[in-house]
């Protein structure tokens, strides 16, 4: 009894029920059931709660299924066999071999619980396909929003080492003495403008101060230009925006090497080649 036992825990019966295992296991199996009668009602029972489990889960075929695979196979409609008989006379008599019952049943048994088998791999194959389709599509989502993450990320990072680079700048100016900070008030068009330039007399840079600009903000038609006066003659040193948000802190302009003092105006984008006097915002001059 303890190898009949042990033997039914194995689980070879339920293979040998759902015909997966060779003649040669087959026959092993088939020995051990005509040795041990444990055995041999062991398979029954499998047999039987498969049978059970088919006839649960049997689907009903569509109506007419039958004739539309005889078309699609060849065969006449005609020609189908209905309650054991055809409406055609065959060219030979056919010879038929009784099998036993009992392995008749057992093997229509068996593909049935084959069928039921197939169908639940099957099903459960899609079902993990479309589980894993889906976690793909999510992965996708997360690495493309770690992407734009990153790329914001490395943006504010460049901005931040910009932003210092420039504030190091403005710091190393203010302390060098060759260096001459000129600050622009406002005129009677905009009294509240105000705004810092410096100048490098030897060397003729001109920087904008960005961080003590206050301006009224330019629309997309318009920009500020830079002035030099030189002997009472205006010089162009180029055109800037004055933008709310965040920007470069240092504006360099053009270079002048003799200026006694600086004003901005409000031109047509690209500037113009002579300042328009109504449209002077701020102006300060050189202190010697």
């Amino acid at each position: 009894m303890e190898e009949a036992k042990a033997y039914i825990e194995t689980g070879i019966l339920e293979l040998y029920v759902l015909g997966h295992l060779n003649a040669q296991e087959q026959r092993e199996v088939e020995g051990m059931a005509a040795k041990y009668p444990a055995i041999k009602e062991e398979i029954t029972a499998i047999e039987i709660a498969m049978e059970q489990y088919a006839i649960k889960h049997a689907i009903e075929p569509t109506s007419g299924l039958d004739k539309q695979i005889f078309e699609k196979i060849g065969i006449p409609v005609n020609e189908v066999p209905v309650s054991g008989k055809t409406t055609s006379t065959p060219a030979h008599e056919a010879k038929i071999v009784p099998l036993p019952a009992d392995h008749a049943a057992s093997t229509i048994r068996t593909l049935r619980y084959s069928l039921v088998a197939c169908i639940g791999l099957l099903v459960v194959s899609v079902a993990a396909l479309y589980a894993t389709h889906d976690k793909l599509n999510v992965a996708n989502q997360q690495i493309i929003a770690m992407n734009i993450d990153k790329e914001k990320f490395a943006s504010t990072v460049s901005f931040m080492k910009d932003e210092n680079k420039d504030l190091q700048e403005i710091a190393a100016i203010s302390a060098d003495p060759s260096w001459t900070s000129v600050k622009l008030a406002g005129t009677k068009i905009s009294p509240q403008a105000n705004m810092m330039v410096y100048w490098h007399k030897k060397g003729q840079h001109v920087m904008v101060d960005n961080t003590k600009m206050a301006l009224p903000q330019n629309d997309a038609a318009h920009q500020y230009q830079l002035w030099a006066i030189v002997d009472g003659k205006p010089v162009d040193l180029g055109v800037f925006d004055a933008k709310s948000g965040p920007g470069k802190l240092l504006l360099t302009m053009k270079e002048v090497g003799h200026a006694q003092a600086f004003a901005v105006t409000l031109e047509k984008r690209g500037g113009s080649p002579s300042p328009t006097m109504e449209k002077m915002i701020a102006m300060g001059g050189v202190s010697i």
